[in-house]
């Protein structure tokens, strides 16, 4: 698997399995974050096998399911919670890294992160933020 770094703390991928933990944990991950609903695609590793197999590493771990309809302002708040408790580096993850990637811009930029910088260090990753700019630029004015 190759994760995708946006920053110094945050990682993104697709889908992962239970094997990619070790790799997480070389790269010093201490919080994995699930962003893909349960049974979502009948291929994905279930999210409790994840969540023991990030225990058990060492690793904490939430899940913060965004379906295809979009975000929400809780999911919002709770992807800013989770990056700002952990004491580590975050590796969140979905079907393909896009609406982890998208749920992290959202969360920076309700922070008071740089809508463009924040688009700049995704589109470096791999990832078009774009569909959620207006939302980055509101929350940003909000923050």
């Amino acid at each position: 698997m190759s994760f995708r770094q946006l920053t110094d703390d945050i990682f993104v991928t697709p889908q992962i399995s239970t094997d990619d933990i070790a790799e997480a944990a070389k790269l010093g991950v201490t919080l994995i974050i699930n962003n893909r609903p349960e049974d979502e695609a009948e291929d994905q590793t279930p999210g409790d096998a994840i969540e023991r197999a990030a225990r058990s590493a060492g690793m904490d771990y939430v899940a913060i399911p965004v379906t295809h309809s979009g975000f929400s302002q809780p999911q919002v708040e709770a992807m800013s919670a989770a990056m700002e408790k952990a004491d580590g580096p975050v590796l969140a993850y979905c079907r393909s890294g896009t609406r982890s990637t998208l749920l992290w811009a959202l969360a920076e930029a309700s922070q008071g992160g740089d809508p463009d910088a924040l688009t700049n260090i995704a589109a470096k990753a791999g990832y078009d933020i774009t569909p959620v700019r207006p939302l980055m630029d509101m929350l940003k004015a909000q923050a």
